[in-house]
């Protein structure tokens, strides 16, 4: 066999085991400070300096969830980049694939799900954002930045009360941010799966969080012994509320 026929025949081997090693990395919090969780989802990139981009468009890239982000980063190893979605032509000459594809970890920030799930569909941030998470680019996120990885759950994006919202679907199940925080979420949450208007999922309280490798469940961590995740589903007809499992963060 020629030489260079091994040689392309090698190539292709290692970009097919390269592709099948991929894992699919997903990190989500109830809530909580990115710097509270920050050292464990640094170890998750796998990079000692990771690129990291913050998404403020839950909050219509406010200018006070951007300063906290920057904040954040001080004196952590880590390199922030920041991808705002209200913006206008002159005001970038990346598009926004570029952008989300370049980096190490993506972290999505809290504020309004429904607005947010919404724009990106329009700008097809949605698509971006699963191309990313198939080649190994770390998601995460708390509240708006935890809902919109699973299916579907609970938010306060509409008026009044908290209601269901559709997700993108990268996590299979429902979930439910602020389990502890807001005294509305539990019962809702249980209700609607009750009800079957919701699939069973993942409820975290505010300082809690859980990681997802290839779309399953691996580990829950927290930052103090308060603090839990749980997994909520129906057993016999009656909603179960299974505690999981904590890693204390140091």
């Amino acid at each position: 066999m020629p030489l260079a026929t091994l040689e392309q025949g090698y190539h292709q081997k290692k970009v097919k085991n390269s592709i099948n090693n991929m894992k699919r990395k997903i990190f989500i919090t109830g809530g909580g400070s990115w710097r509270t969780f920050s050292s464990y989802f640094i170890s998750l990139t796998g990079k000692d300096n990771p690129k990291i981009c913050f998404v403020p468009t839950a909050t219509g890239d406010s200018s006070t969830s951007i300063n906290a982000f920057y904040a954040s980063c001080e004196d952590m190893p880590v390199r922030p980049y920041l991808m705002k979605t209200f913006i206008s032509s002159y005001d970038t000459k990346r598009s926004f694939e570029d952008i989300i594809m370049n980096m190490d970890a993506i972290i999505v920030g809290g504020g309004n799900t429904l607005n947010m799930i919404a724009i990106w569909k329009a700008h097809g941030i949605d698509k971006s954002l699963r191309k990313a998470y198939d080649s190994g680019i770390l998601m995460s996120g708390g509240s708006a930045g935890s809902l919109c990885w699973f299916e579907s759950g609970t938010t306060d994006s509409r008026p009044e009360n908290l209601s269901k919202v559709e997700c993108l679907g990268f996590l299979k199940g429902s979930h439910c941010p602020h389990y502890d925080a807001e005294k509305f979420r539990r019962p809702l949450y249980q209700d609607l799966i009750q009800k079957g208007e919701l699939p069973p999922g993942y409820a975290c309280d505010n300082f809690a969080g859980i990681y997802f490798e290839n779309e399953q469940f691996s580990k829950s961590v927290a930052a103090n012994k308060e603090s839990h995740s749980y997994y909520v589903d129906i057993v016999e007809g009656k909603v179960s509320e299974k505690e999981l499992p904590i890693e204390i963060l140091d």
